[in-house]
């Protein structure tokens, strides 16, 4: 069997923001009813977070809960623990229609971090990124540049990117640009 590696092998950039590619991250689609007791049970069991809000993202330990749409979760951990989670679901949700998948492999993962991210992030996605607007328990699922992505805050500016592995190039050399120094716009950062 061939050793997982990550997209970029840590590739990073440093302008008025930092883009690092955050390596190897444990992620988790699960599919199903959100609402139901045995959704959120299965969760709570797995993870120890609860199941989030609409655009909203719960943390426990070392594991988080983003809610993608009304019938999706992403669920990030370390890359050890996701056939775990995955297996976990699976025993508590036997019996019930939902969907669990590790999908870490198909992902690249980046962190945008500084006092400038807010602005690099908001040149390349149609969302408010102001500190009124997008907080830590927040999540936005869009197009980057012309990327599908989420992102949320993983800590005090920083910022979590999430796309799919097969632009994972584009989309580091994207963010990369917005990063240029000199490129700053001054009105969030």
């Amino acid at each position: 069997m061939s050793e997982a590696v990550s997209a970029l092998a840590g590739a990073g950039f440093d302008g008025i923001a930092r883009v690092e590619e955050a390596g190897q991250v444990g992620m988790v689609t699960l599919r199903g009813d959100l609402d139901s007791a045995a959704m959120v049970k299965a969760v709570k069991t797995a993870t120890d977070a609860a199941v989030p809000g609409q655009r909203a993202i719960t943390r426990a330990g070392g594991y988080a809960v983003a809610w993608m749409s009304p019938d999706e979760l992403l669920i990030t951990c370390d890359h050890d623990k996701a056939d775990a989670v995955v297996n976990s679901l699976a025993k508590s949700l036997a019996g019930a229609q939902f969907l669990a998948v590790n999908v870490s492999d198909a992902r690249a993962v980046f962190d945008v971090s500084g006092a400038q991210a807010r602005d690099v992030l908001a040149k390349l996605m149609p969302v408010d990124f102001s500190r009124a607007a997008f907080g830590p328990d927040i999540i936005r699922r869009s197009r980057l540049a012309q990327v599908p992505a989420a992102v949320w805050m993983s800590a005090d500016d920083t910022f979590r990117v999430v796309c799919f592995r097969s632009v994972a190039r584009y989309l580091f050399d994207v963010l990369c640009m917005a990063a240029q120094d000199g490129s700053e716009v001054g009105v969030l950062g």
